[in-house]
């Protein structure tokens, strides 16, 4: 590893300047913090309605918490781990809220980070590409929902369980009745797995359509913004409220006021202040209103940072933090409404309380730990783990093509993931860049003995035989589906499966049909999905189903430096040929400069390189070398011009975010009427005016979770000073891996980058994924 002080061909990865709230000592302990940042493609992360800051919102007109309120808002910490609230920091840094690449979760947040109120939404007659995914996914879960419930017989409530999706709507069902909460909200043990038969060949039919968004009416606009102004709340906030809350949106935030905490801008201590413009003297902090809400509103948020549940302490801490007074009975409540669902985990083998008991089975009793989540995370996790055992019981018999296939395969871990698939329906496969190769030749194998293949990855590219998985599950590429509405085809390899969260994977797993196989391959030390779940993860911790892990290195010191940091060691390498170079810069200004000196000059010079093919990464949207400031200045540099067309000019580099987590390249081409222009890999495609600002954003530097899936020839990752606290292990691993020939580090943090590595690990998420597959497995194992 060299380093060039001229900066002829260095890269260094710039963080933009944490704007977290500061820490409160009760959350740091553990935040359920995902380790992804869920910004838009602006950067802007959850954010107050606007005029919070200047006195327009609830909480501003009616103060943040007068004495015996409910108290402030916690402020929350910027690291995650267990115990800590799931209220997590408010920040521009990838580390801090989430996936970067997902869609801004604020109704009108502009580019720059500042969420204005969300007018009421217009009647548009033609769907975005986003609008339209969703859609289709909507219909193709409804119709595996009613598809599983034609296959498994009716459960009652109380009942033991079967159908995992049925059960929990029994336990709704029971709740919502006025039932006792009873032990049919708890895991039971999964039936045994189905033998998946052989699905014979099927027509391929045209993807479901896609129907319109409903638009909530003007009188029930009218009735909100009446409540709204009441309350002192900005009236701008009733088109999102009426969308979110249905036709009674008035009558429910009459009746709740918390209820407006639906929107995704409102934080709680804007809502307290709403409730108590409202209803006075009766709002006080344990209202069970206000408790249920906001038990929901936490588990919201947690799924938000990638989390599918939360430990029953780490909530009740939460709702303390919060000032509710018994927070155990605000649980309590809100499990008994139906508006929340707990399970109890086992933890290990039952244990005895004493020697005498040791011998006695029926006295141990079994430790677990309680998990509390929403209903459809659950169903979703559900759902997928029984999917995923479905697949995993196939049964196939290795022919002699097969092991022929597995001879001619171009390397030894690829003839071993050949012979592997050849007997199994479900495979996990790891491995780094190289091992990409693997899959691949499993799916030319596959196709010339005949079967059905389908290859999808995260991000576009890559060849002409690949799809991505957004666009396989929206039926706008692929095989398309047979007369069930599953994939017509015989193996799904997916690519990338560390970017699968529980929603998508659900669907995929639902629709890959009996007697297919699934190969789930990647590399388990990237940064982690956008949405909640950490399925590969979770898979993988199972070990439910053979794992084949690729013994194919990267090459050269590219490979050995990104190798080394996933083991958590920061290697000095050999790069002779200037493969990597470290650019030491003393603020964040001079990483600027650099950066731009690296991407216009110093790498086209020095290998070839055009400006077009070299990406900067950078940990955060925001602060002095953020990606909106590096793409201003490169920009300038690039492509000059007075942004004519919002912000934009024909030439420019974007990143265009059609839905959450997704963020795919792009360049501007013009912009009329109709909205923006853009080209995307030799594609042309119109981003509709409207959402212009929220899903267009320069493209010349992006945050590593943007850059997930995808590598360029050269990468120039920024690392300023400020950037030490949003560093971690698979966020370096991540960005270093980016790059195919060449990797610049402007370099600024001192010590924080090899302690980053070598002592900073991926945030952990709370799952339910590996214990139900556990259990699932155990089940089908046992005799009858």
């Amino acid at each position: 590893m060299s380093t060039d002080p001229q900066a002829d061909t260095a890269a260094a990865e710039n963080p933009a300047t944490p704007e977290a709230e500061p820490s409160a000592a009760a959350e740091a302990e553990a935040d359920p913090a995902a380790d992804t940042d869920r910004t838009g493609p602006d950067g802007s992360g959850t954010a107050e309605p606007a005029g919070a800051e200047d006195g327009a919102g609830p909480a501003a007109v009616h103060g943040e918490a007068g004495e015996g309120g409910p108290g402030a808002e916690p402020p929350v910490s910027g690291r995650g781990g267990e115990g800590e609230s799931p209220a997590g920091p408010e920040t521009e840094t990838e580390t801090g809220s989430g996936a970067d690449g997902g869609a801004d979760a604020d109704a009108g947040a502009g580019p720059e980070g500042t969420a204005e109120p969300a007018a009421e939404a217009p009647a548009t007659p033609a769907l975005s590409e986003a609008q339209a995914e969703l859609a289709a996914q909507r219909i193709e879960r409804e119709r595996i929902a009613r598809r599983k419930a034609e296959r498994e017989a009716p459960v009652a409530a109380g009942a033991k369980l079967s159908g995992k999706a049925a059960d929990l709507l029994a336990a709704v069902r029971a709740v919502e009745g006025g039932a006792k909460p009873s032990s049919v909200y708890f895991d039971d043990a999964p039936a045994a797995p189905r033998k998946a038969p052989v699905a014979p060949p099927a027509p391929r039919p045209a993807a479901p359509a896609a129907v319109a968004a409903s638009v909530p009416s003007a009188d029930t606009v009218e009735g909100v913004r009446a409540v709204l102004a009441r309350g002192g709340a900005p009236e701008a906030l009733a088109g999102p409220a009426a969308a979110a809350l249905g036709e009674d949106a008035a009558g429910q935030l009459t009746e709740n006021p918390w209820r407006l905490l639906s929107l995704p801008a409102v934080r709680p201590t804007q809502a307290d202040g709403f409730a108590r413009a409202l209803l006075g003297a009766e709002a006080g902090p344990g209202d069970e209103r206000r408790t249920t809400v906001l038990v929901g509103w936490l588990l919201a948020q947690a799924g938000l940072k990638g989390h599918t549940a939360l430990e029953a302490p780490v909530l009740e801490k939460a709702l303390a933090q919060y000032g509710v007074p018994d927070p155990a009975e605000a649980l309590e409540l809100a499990i008994a409404e139906g508006s929340v669902l707990v399970f109890h985990e086992p933890l290990g083998p039952p244990v005895a309380e004493n020697a005498a008991d040791a011998e006695d089975a029926e006295d141990a009793e079994q430790p677990v730990r309680v998990l509390v989540g929403l209903e459809g995370a659950a169903m979703a996790e559900e759902s997928l783990a029984d999917g995923l055992a479905r697949l995993a019981a196939g049964t196939f018999d290795a022919s002699e093509d097969w092991e022929r296939a597995a001879g001619s395969a171009p390397s030894p871990s690829a003839s071993e993931l050949i012979r592997a698939v050849a007997g199994h329906g479900l495979i996990t496969h790891t491995g780094g860049e190289a091992a990409r190769a693997e899959p691949v030749a499993l799916a030319a194998a596959a196709r010339e003995l005949g079967l059905r293949v389908c290859l999808a990855a995260h991000a576009p590219g890559g060849g002409p035989d690949r799809v991505t998985v957004a666009g396989l599950l929206s039926g706008a590429e692929g095989p398309g589906r047979d007369t069930d509405g599953q994939f017509a085809l015989d193996l799904l390899v997916v690519l990338d499966a560390p970017q699968l969260d529980v929603e998508t994977a659900a669907a995929l797993v639902e629709s890959v049909p009996d007697g297919a196989r699934l190969v789930l391959s990647g590399d388990p030390g990237v940064l982690g999905s956008a949405g909640a779940g950490r399925v590969f993860a979770d898979v993988l911790a199972a070990r439910t189903c053979p794992q084949l892990v690729s013994r194919t290195p990267d090459p050269g010191p590219l490979g050995e430096l990104v190798s080394g940091v996933g083991i958590g060691e920061l290697n000095q390498v050999d790069a002779p040929g200037k493969e990597v170079v470290i650019v030491p810069v003393k603020d964040a200004g001079e990483a600027v400069h650099r950066a731009v000196q690296l991407v216009a000059e110093s790498v086209p010079r020095a290998f070839g390189i055009p400006a077009d093919s070299v990406q900067v990464i950078t940990p955060g949207h925001g602060g002095s070398a953020g990606t909106r400031a590096l793409n201003a200045a490169l920009k300038e540099r690039l492509n000059p011009g007075p942004g004519r067309f919002g912000g934009f000019d024909p030439g420019d580099r974007v990143v265009h975010v059609p839905s959450a987590g997704r963020a795919l390249p792009a360049r501007v081409v013009s912009a009329d009427a109709e909205g923006l222009h853009l080209e995307r890999a030799g594609a042309r495609i119109v981003v509709a005016k409207e959402l212009v600002e929220s899903q267009v954003r320069h493209g010349w530097a992006v945050t590593a979770h943007q850059a997930v899936g995808t590598r360029w020839p050269a990468v120039v990752v920024v690392l300023p000073g400020d950037a030490a606290q949003a560093l971690s292990r698979d966020w370096v691993y991540t960005a270093f891996g980016r790059g195919e020939r060449h990797l610049s580090v402007v370099h600024g943090v001192d010590q924080a980058l090899p302690h980053a590595v070598a002592e900073v690990p991926a945030k952990p998420r709370t799952t339910r994924l590996t214990g139900l597959l556990t259990a699932l497995a155990t089940a089908g194992a046992q005799p009858g």
